[in-house]
Order: structure tokens, then C-alpha cells, then sequence
């Protein structure tokens, strides 16, 4: 490339104006440019134009951030129609159950005394306290009582499952009853990995008539991209975080030849070759993400970050730019 190619629009100062919109803050933010503001201003344009043209909108995250109050942004994201497919871990079930039902998680420390903590009866999870009686005892009495509720003549997918959970909290914030209340899937594909998989495992130890098929699951999504693929409609996603969350979403895409939209929020690095931090660039190698896909990576703590991306996804939606 030619220099005045390269030297074509120079970075910003800028001031804040405290009363500014969500759209004027993030022009600030594309503005100043350096380091991830660029990237982050970048991502909301790439959200936005996924609002307009891709019919399916994933939106995949990881359980811990449900054990902050970033929960009740993910559901606010689901009952404003941003997204209409969620993918994501156990650890969300488990805390949303959790929390939908009146237990309660406490602001705590990272640098607490974890020996001390656990004779105290309270687990940590990064600087957020969780009393035991809150979380397996809560969870699993829970899960048992929608268990006892549903139909035997017929078997049961996670998703299914999950939408009868949904169905029966009665939390606002709650992860599950804003996917409930807007009929949006929540696939969990590990879902034996936590206390509400574990629950599912020890009461159909002794309910036998209880059918748990979690491959309907996967032929939902399936319907999903390969629908998409034979009508020519558009995807995206936003990935919250990586592991199975991540590539479940990413892996399904493929069958529809990739994610047209992408957004990564995410703190791995993709030098050790993980998947989780791995970029929209090497998905394209794969098929995950199309070429032409518009995608960039946001680096940075999801906590501070996703408020700012749904806050202006939310503006978008409602007209505002």
C-alpha cells in the first residue's frame, strides 16, 4: 500500500459530555481510536448491520458472567429481540435457577481467604460470594419440582426442558424467563456440566419414565442454519467468552458455509491455540465465518464491555442511529 493510503484519517481528541447518548459515546470511542476503542466502536457497527440484515442472531456467552449482575443485561438483550438464538454453558442454568428463585450472591473478593470461606459455607466465584444453601441444595430441589411436572408420554430435549424452567420463574432479570417470554431457544450443549445436569442425572436414576433426548437439540439447530442455507438468510453472533459456548455456535454455522456478522468479546490470547482464543479469521480457515464476514475481536472484561454493546444495539433498534 501507498503511505497516503495508510495516513488517511488521524486520531482524535476528544471531551465527554455527561449528558451525551449512547451513539455519541460510542463516536467518541471510534474517535480516540487506540487501543480496544476502536474495536469496540467497530463491533457496534457490525451489530448493528447484523439487527438489519441477518434474520438469525446468536448470541453465546459463558455461566460465570450470569453470577454477576450482567444477568439481567443478557436477558434484557433476549426480551429487546437483539437475539432470538442463545447458546451457552450450564453454569448459566445453574445461577439463573439460582438467582430466579431468591437465592442471593453477595459482593466479595478476589483476594478472599478461600480456607476460610469454606468453613464459612460460601464458594467464591472470582470477587462474587455464593452461599452454599443458594446455589446445589436450591438448585436441585428446583429442578426436581419441574421434573415432577412434566409429561412422560413423550421425551424431552434440554432446550425443552429449559423453556418449562423458564415458564415457572418468576424473576424479571431472569436469563430463562426473558427466553421463555420471547419463545428464543437456549442450547446448552454441556449441559451435564453443573448442578442442573447433575440434577437431571440423579432423578432419572430412579424416574426411568423420564425421556431426556438432548439430540433434539441439535436437529433444532440444524433446522436452524440449514434453513438458513436453503433460504439464503444471514447469521451472526455475538460470543461472549469462549469454550464450548464459543464453537457450538461457530460449529453450526458452518453447515450454512459461516457467520455472516461476528463479534468476539473476550481476555484469551490465540498464541496457545485455543479455541477460545482463537479469531473470527481462523473460524474463516475452517468455514465457521464467511470471508467476507464482517468481524473484529473486543478485548477487554465482558463486564464493562457488553453494557456498552447492548446499550447501543438497544438504541439502533429503537432508531436512535
Amino acid at each position: 500500500m501507498k503511505r497516503e493510503e495508510l495516513l488517511r484519517e488521524p486520531v482524535k481528541d476528544v471531551t465527554i459530555d455527561p449528558d451525551m447518548s449512547i451513539s455519541r459515546l460510542i463516536k467518541i470511542y471510534e474517535d480516540m481510536y487506540g487501543f480496544m476503542a476502536g474495536h469496540l466502536a467497530r463491533a457496534v457497527k457490525v451489530l448493528a448491520r447484523a439487527l438489519r440484515e441477518a434474520r438469525w442472531r446468536f448470541l453465546a456467552f459463558t455461566g460465570n458472567l450470569v453470577a454477576t449482575g450482567l444477568r439481567g443485561i443478557l436477558a434484557q438483550a433476549i426480551r429487546e429481540e437483539l437475539f432470538n438464538v442463545v447458546v451457552t454453558t450450564c453454569g448459566t442454568i445453574d445461577h439463573d435457577i439460582a438467582r430466579g428463585t431468591g437465592g442471593k450472591y453477595y459482593k466479595g473478593l478476589f483476594e478472599a481467604d478461600d480456607k476460610m470461606l469454606k468453613e464459612l459455607e460460601i464458594h467464591r466465584l472470582g470477587n462474587i460470594f455464593i452461599p452454599v444453601e443458594d446455589y446445589g441444595p436450591r438448585i436441585e430441589k428446583f429442578v426436581y419440582k419441574v421434573l415432577d411436572e412434566l409429561d412422560r408420554s413423550r421425551s424431552w430435549g434440554i432446550r425443552e426442558v429449559l423453556h418449562e424452567i423458564g415458564k415457572r420463574i418468576e424473576d424479571e432479570h431472569s436469563i430463562l424467563r426473558a427466553a421463555y417470554e420471547k419463545n428464543v431457544g437456549v442450547y446448552v450443549p454441556g449441559w451435564l456440566d453443573g448442578a442442573f445436569g447433575t440434577a437431571l442425572f440423579t432423578y432419572t436414576r430412579t424416574h426411568k419414565d423420564l425421556v431426556i433426548d438432548p439430540f433434539k437439540d441439535e436437529q433444532e439447530l440444524a433446522d436452524i442454519v440449514f434453513g438458513a442455507a436453503a433460504r439464503g438468510e444471514k447469521s451472526a453472533a455475538l460470543i461472549i467468552g469462549g469454550g464450548i459456548s464459543k464453537h457450538h455456535t461457530i460449529w453450526w454455522n458452518q453447515f450454512k458455509d459461516g457467520l455472516d456478522f461476528v463479534v468476539y468479546v473476550t481476555t484469551a490470547v490465540e498464541y496457545d491455540g485455543s479455541l477460545s482464543g482463537a479469531h473470527p479469521r481462523e473460524a474463516i480457515s475452517w468455514g465457521k465465518v464467511r470471508p467476507e464476514a464482517e468481524h473484529v475481536v473486543v478485548y477487554g472484561d465482558a463486564t464493562i464491555i457488553v453494557p456498552l454493546l447492548v446499550a447501543a444495539m438497544i438504541e439502533v433498534k429503537r432508531g436512535g442511529r
